[in-house]
């Protein structure tokens, strides 16, 4: 315990501290309002001051706790697990193997894989892709695997989830609650496979914990705001940022 209070103290960076801060609560508020966008938002702005390797995992007990707490409040919990069972599945396993390995990935890999993810991210919910997707189990195997490939690289899985979802055409209802358990289903073998890196340290847990503490603070505001700001407005100018910040990051990691 004493060796950790002197790690942690040593790292302490007031301004640092106060930036990270700032950062957590807007994505967790753009979490709470939109019910997605938490790593995608904290990564565009934690990329900017620290490695991907350091950034990824100080995002994990966020994405566990706001996705439990998300799925938690869905109606239907049991008709949803019963539909995407593979589909969270098929994520939990590639997400296992690619995080196992997050620490050898070439920094500007995870760069550009987490711009991709950012861009396609934007994209896809600025401008719905609609195309004819059937509930079998194919799709759902498909989706999964690069779901959990991206995820397990980047901390970012939303993007293809999103996608499946939204060319469905599930309702709003249905989108909050599987998007939580799907993401949810992805946060545990996340943290399994930075564990086995070696990249989600005891110091970096006890880190991730504070930051959990601003994201749910953040969170609620965030739901808070469904009511009384046009979501619609807030959306788009969340997106459009997302896809700047994501284009950034593709050619930063290229260069």
């Amino acid at each position: 315990m004493t060796e950790l209070l002197v790690t942690l103290t040593q790292d302490f960076d007031p301004f640092q501290t106060a930036v990270l801060v700032l950062i957590f609560l807007f994505a967790a508020i753009v979490k709470g309002f939109l019910g997605i966008g938490l790593p995608a938002a904290s990564m565009a702005f934690l990329t900017l001051i620290m490695p991907p390797t350091e950034a990824i995992p100080l995002l994990w007990l966020s994405i566990l706790a706001t996705n439990a707490l998300q799925f938690a409040h869905a109606p239907e919990k049991r008709e949803i697990i019963q539909e995407y069972w593979l589909f969270a599945l098929a994520i939990m396993v590639c997400i296992f193997i690619t995080s196992m390995f997050i620490a050898d990935y070439p920094t500007a890999l995870l760069t550009v894989a987490i711009g991709i993810a950012m861009v396609v991210f934007s994209l896809n919910l600025l401008f719905p892709i609609s195309f004819d997707l059937g509930p079998g189990r194919g799709w759902h195997l498909g989706f999964g695997i690069l779901s959990g490939t991206l995820g397990g690289i980047s901390s970012i899985w939303s993007p293809t989830v999103a996608m499946y979802l939204v060319a469905r055409g599930v309702s709003k209802e249905t989108f909050i609650g599987a998007t939580g358990f799907l993401f949810l289903a992805g946060a545990l073998p996340l943290g399994a496979g930075q564990l086995v890196a070696g990249v989600l340290t005891l110091p970096m847990f006890v880190k991730s914990a504070f930051a959990l503490c601003v994201v749910l603070v953040g969170f609620r505001i965030g739901e808070e705001l469904r009511a009384h700001v046009s979501q619609k407005f807030f959306r788009k100018a969340v997106l459009i940022a997302f896809f700047l910040m994501g284009c950034r990051l593709i050619l930063s990691g290229l260069n």
